[in-house]
């Protein structure tokens, strides 16, 4: 049977969101409840303020009765193994480096609660191929030295023991390892190099995006780019760079070259377009109102439209110390098929 909690909400507490009321009310000695925790318990219809369904966004006046049914704090859930393919590029007793593709999430966020969101991920497909694994920072991801986000492809470690982890993630902390990656952007990025140190926070009003405005808790942030060709095409300016990173903030490349106005290919999250369109193309598309008469002979009456479906951001290089050797290891994994097919088509859309 599910537990029933009432509290009131006290005046103090007017102006205040309920989920967040709630994140303290429910959190006992030693056992906080996360903001995600309660706003699931609130989307499921367990959170009633003065008998009406209670919102998560809902301003408290004070003084409101508040249900809350059901348990803030479900076991966890812990990540199952799953026979997914991996291209291993280096292994060993204590780390193993793979490829990873782009679509596939490093694991599962601990705030799911449905089975079918714990599936499909880089752990699962490691405890499958691997078996033993550092226990990492909990059950959901065991092994898990550093990330990639979702849509970038690459080289990531993984650690096989909690020994090797540790120094992974100090290796890491202070700035051992050095990764690289290989990154197309919008527009023409004027000078050959440069250093981009910006620190990146979490956007306060869209929070699915980092932003290098300055706000409270913001983290330093450092990339070093280099460009490698520029391409002038029907479908717009681009540049191929590789960029180097210091720190591994949240979403550091892509929102770094953003801020300087030539955000990823394909990264619609940080102002990239969907979809690349034939501009000489365009021009000599006829109107809406032409369309309807007859066109010259192999005249089309669409433009060329290329769509990635990814970001064009791929982890290329690693080079770090062995954690219990310190032999020097440097690996690199080549564009993926998708992104070679991809800069090809704009290459050969090249103007003269």
């Amino acid at each position: 049977m599910s537990e029933t909690r009432t509290f009131t909400a006290p005046a103090e507490a007017r102006g205040r969101r309920l989920d967040q009321f709630l994140v303290e009310c429910l959190s006992g000695p030693g056992e906080g409840v996360s903001r995600s925790r309660v706003q699931l318990l609130l989307s499921e219809g367990g959170v009633r303020v003065n008998g009406t369904a209670g919102k998560a966004s809902y301003k408290l006046r004070g003084g409101e009765q508040i249900l809350v049914t059901g348990d803030p704090r479900p076991a966890p859930l812990k990540a199952m193994p799953e026979a997914i393919p991996l291209e291993v590029v280096y292994e060993d007793a204590d780390l193993a480096v793979v490829n990873k593709p782009a679509g596939m999430m490093v694991h599962a966020g601990s705030g799911a609660t449905d089975d079918a969101r714990h599936k499909g991920t880089l752990v699962n497909a490691l405890l499958h191929r691997f078996q033993a694994l550092s226990s990492g920072s909990d059950e959901l991801r065991p092994g898990i030295v550093h990330r990639l986000d979702k849509q970038t492809s690459g080289l990531i470690v993984v650690a096989k023991n909690d020994q090797a982890h540790a120094l992974l993630s100090r290796m890491f902390a202070e700035r051992k390892v050095q990764k690289t990656y290989i990154a197309l952007v919008e527009g023409e990025v004027k000078r050959d190099q440069g250093t981009i140190s910006a620190a990146v926070s979490r956007d306060p009003v869209r929070r699915t995006r980092m932003t290098t405005r300055q706000h409270e808790n913001a983290r330093a942030a450092v990339s070093h780019y280099q460009v490698i060709r520029r391409l002038s095409t029907r479908f717009g300016k681009f540049t191929l760079v590789r960029v180097r990173i210091e720190t591994g903030r949240t979403h550091q490349i892509r929102v770094h070259m953003a801020s300087m106005g030539h955000p990823v290919v394909g990264d619609t999250l940080y102002g990239a377009a969907g979809q690349l369109t034939d501009r000489e193309q365009l021009k000599r598309t006829p109107s809406r109102a032409a369309r309807g008469r007859s066109l010259p002979r192999g005249q089309k009456t669409e433009p060329e439209r290329l769509r990635l479906g990814r970001n064009f951001l791929h982890a290329a290089r690693l080079e770090f110390a062995h954690p219990r050797t310190q032999k020097s290891i440097a690996l690199e994994a080549a564009l993926p098929e998708e992104l070679e097919e991809f800069l090809s088509r704009l290459e050969r859309s090249t103007c003269a």
